[in-house]
């Protein structure tokens, strides 16, 4: 694990309220998902880069928001998509 300024400026963060635990984007697409991650800049919740779609990744390059962190319970890290690091 490591660091740089993209996880220096995006900190963990709690889980919403409004959380919800799914990948919207699978479900339209009607594709299964193996793990979750949610964006730190808008809470956008998608499945992970072992999921057949990598829904998560493609958000981070469409939107420019590079950290996102596990939204799988009683995980808590993050990783930068632009750095390939993790904290």
């Amino acid at each position: 694990m490591g660091s740089c300024i993209h996880l220096e400026a995006n900190p963990l963060t709690a889980v919403p309220e409004d959380f919800e635990p799914f990948c919207t984007e699978c479900v339209v697409v009607g594709s299964q998902w193996l793990h979750l991650r949610r964006c730190l800049i808008c809470q956008h919740v998608a499945c992970c880069d072992s999921s057949p779609r990598k829904h998560a990744s493609r958000h981070a390059r469409a939107m420019g928001h590079p950290v996102v962190t596990s939204a799988e319970p009683g995980e808590s890290w993050r990783w930068c998509y632009v750095h390939e690091v993790g904290a």
